[in-house]
């Protein structure tokens, strides 16, 4: 019994991780029909803003207040990352609807670019570049509340740009001073300290769980729970909905379509930044730490169902499962008595990585009976 519950929790552990990375690939590959391989990059932004957030919490000002720094940085994270992936959806990915292979290599082409500028921009400067967006569009919000986009001086929209960057200039400046860290963390791996809280692990008998594993199953439940409630119950979901089911009929009912894509596109990203914070909890955190996750992403994605929700959920977790009793190597445990040639093939695959090649291998012969993943829901992309 001890083994079965060890196993089942370790399998809801990592299919935790696996799905909160890839609740927000599945809004937007599901929902939307977009390849987006630069959803790791944008799980890679998440993390780097968590260790910049608790940099923030070490100064002394905010230092009694640093085991709370988790719950501002799932906000930031999600916030930094949705503002990147409006970006992209405004500049790239609105030109190429309806083209799958033009927007895989054009998102391709992103994560290099976001993975470079990680390596190369200190994190200090990069900081006061995220801080001078977000004061240029919160002064431009403001200024098209009080006027038109037409009606609106140019002058005092330049202006407004121009004090925001340089507020970015003058903060980058005293960041570079109040941290040093920052200023030369760039291409190397960084860490991130867990508040003593989030330390050690809660003893049932003889077996302790991780509290950081616990916090991310916590985690993935209340994204999960917010995304089902927001597609289902809100507005804005409501829209979302229509436009994926016929989105020529939605533009006629006078949906506002263009919005809805950059809405979704910027909660899907602001999702992988909230999975980047829970990334950053289990290890180092460094430029290539989205694409240990993004196959993962597309076959939990792909296997649960393209757009279905809780086919995600369930795929995430049969994969973890899977993972933890094959590399593990809990077969030969439960079956001690197995067959010589049997054991050595066990024995091969009791290791994570070819835990997951074997793994992967089952989801592609899965996929060949059930082509649409276990659960299809139709989508923009599936046949009427």
């Amino acid at each position: 019994m001890t083994l079965l519950f060890e196993s089942l929790f370790n399998g809801v552990a990592i299919g935790s991780v696996l799905l909160i990375a890839a609740l927000g690939l599945a809004i937007v590959f599901g929902l939307m029909g977009v390849i987006n391989l630069a959803h790791g990059e944008l799980m890679m932004l998440g993390a780097y803003t968590t260790y910049v957030v608790q940099s923030f919490f070490k100064l002394p000002l905010l230092a009694p207040l640093f085991g709370a720094y988790i719950f501002v940085a799932v906000v930031v994270a999600f916030l930094v990352s949705g503002l990147v992936g409006l970006l992209l959806e405004r500049s790239v990915i609105r030109r190429l609807y309806g083209r799958p292979l033009e927007t895989l290599l054009a998102t391709w082409g992103v994560s290099l670019i976001l993975q470079q500028f990680v390596r190369t921009v200190p994190l200090a400067w990069s900081t006061g570049l995220w801080l001078a967006a977000l004061l240029g569009l919160v002064g431009s919000l403001a200024l098209n509340r009080l006027w038109s986009p037409r009606q609106c001086p140019w002058l005092l929209r330049l202006g407004s740009w121009a004090v925001a960057v340089a507020v970015a200039v003058v903060s980058t400046a005293w960041i570079r001073d109040a941290m040093p860290k920052l200023a030369r963390a760039s291409a190397r791996n960084v860490d991130v300290t867990a508040p003593r809280w989030l330390r050690g692990g809660l003893d049932l008998g003889d077996w302790t769980l991780p509290i950081p594993r616990l916090v991310i199953i916590g985690l993935t439940v209340l994204a999960v729970l917010a995304v089902y409630w927001f597609l289902n119950h809100s507005l804005w979901g409501l829209r979302i909905r229509a436009v994926t089911r016929n989105r020529a009929m939605s533009d006629c009912l006078g949906i506002p379509t263009r919005t809805v894509d950059a809405l979704t596109f910027g909660i899907g990203s602001g999702l992988a930044g909230v999975a980047g914070v829970a990334v950053s909890l289990l290890g180092s955190v460094g430029p290539n730490v989205g694409g240990d996750y993004i196959v993962g992403c597309f076959m939990v994605v792909v296997l649960g169902g393209v757009g279905n929700l809780w086919g995600a959920v369930v795929a995430s977790a049969g994969i973890g499962v899977l993972t933890d009793v094959i590399g593990a190597g809990r077969l030969l445990e439960i079956w001690p008595r197995m067959p010589a040639w049997l054991e050595q093939g066990v024995e091969f695959f009791a290791t994570t990585s070819m835990a997951r090649v074997l793994v992967f291998a089952l989801i592609v012969l899965v996929l060949q009976v059930r082509p649409a993943g276990l659960f299809p829901e139709r989508g923009r992309m599936a046949e009427v």
